[in-house]
């Protein structure tokens, strides 16, 4: 199970790491999170699967504690509707290291999350003639290759973390029907060391 406060779940376990892993899931757990509680039929026209198979992949993350049961948004009391037990999912890969188990869950989690995120910038990519300009010149993107000591890494991703934070919360004083041109907007980044050493 993943614990939890009300701003992110903490994954501690390779059960859940391997649960979160599986693609579907993965893409449920984010269309909760962005869309707010849904139903199993909801999110199947989302993901093109039968509410039946999008049943049994929400009552994993359940299990998992990563979403839970939310009041029902209808009068049909045959619904079950569901949400996100918190906004943000993660885990420490370095806590992992000496753990075979729980290394192997957490590496393919990686794998999927950054799976995604690919298949995700490239629809952006192909939809990209077809947005409005001012969204197009607003884009960010770029890497770079940066020298810098392992406590200056730290200090980099305390940073992004911190900027990220702040955007957050502007984010979140718009709603869906405000009417002031909000749009969902993905922020996806990465710093790590190079494995191929010094001077690669």
């Amino acid at each position: 199970m993943a614990s939890h406060d009300s701003s992110r779940s903490t994954l501690t376990e390779a059960a859940s790491m391997r649960v979160l892993a599986h693609p579907t899931r993965l893409r449920l757990l984010g269309l909760l999170r962005e869309r707010g509680p849904q139903t199993a039929a909801q999110l199947g026209e989302v993901v093109d699967e039968a509410p039946g198979t999008v049943s049994y992949h929400l009552s994993k993350l359940a299990v998992s504690d990563l979403i839970q049961a939310a009041e029902p948004q209808s009068d049909d009391r045959r619904e079950r509707w569901w949400q996100a037990t918190a906004p943000l999912t993660s885990w420490e890969p370095a806590d992992v290291l000496d753990d075979p188990a729980r290394l192997s869950a957490s590496t393919a989690l990686e794998k999927s999350i950054v799976q995604a995120n690919a298949a995700r910038y490239l629809q952006y990519v192909d939809a990209r003639p077809a947005l409005p300009r001012e969204w197009v010149a607003a884009e960010a993107g770029g890497d770079r290759a940066i020298r810098l000591t392992v406590m200056e890494l730290a200090a980099l991703r305390a940073e992004l973390e911190s900027v990220v934070d702040r955007w957050v919360e502007v984010g979140a004083a718009h709603s869906a029907d405000s009417g002031d041109g909000a749009e969902t907007v993905v922020l996806a980044y990465h710093a790590y060391r190079y494995p191929g050493g010094a001077g690669a």
